[in-house]
């Protein structure tokens, strides 16, 4: 039950994204929950095997290479999702911040 919360509550966070960062576009509510959901199965299925793959180069940036690896998996959900679209490195950067940040808070929250 928690998981289908958290997933609601990333979708909104994703549909607030879309109205206050330029540069991101979601077509609607149904979109952003679409967003979500594949948002997290790249987290889930992608996410590591890069990490694990750039490891080197996140020890020498002291772990800021990660916010590549976020945006990357932002840019992989537009890709894949129709109705999402991200503009710019810049808006992608922010939105990844954003979407870090608050799944954390959410994270915290539930656990």
């Amino acid at each position: 039950m928690t998981w289908i919360f958290r997933l609601v509550l990333n979708a909104v966070v994703i549909f607030l994204i879309a109205h206050y960062v330029p540069g991101i576009s979601v077509s609607g509510a149904g979109t952003a929950l679409v967003v979500a959901i594949v948002l997290g199965l790249a987290n889930i299925f992608i996410r590591p095997i890069i990490s694990f793959l750039s490891l080197p180069i996140q020890i020498l940036t002291l772990g800021l290479f990660t916010l590549l690896i976020n945006v990357g998996m932002l840019y992989v959900t537009a890709f894949l999702v129709d109705g999402f679209e991200i503009q710019n490195f810049i808006s992608a950067v922010i939105a990844s911040l954003i979407i870090s940040v608050t799944s954390w808070v959410i994270g915290l929250i539930l656990d």
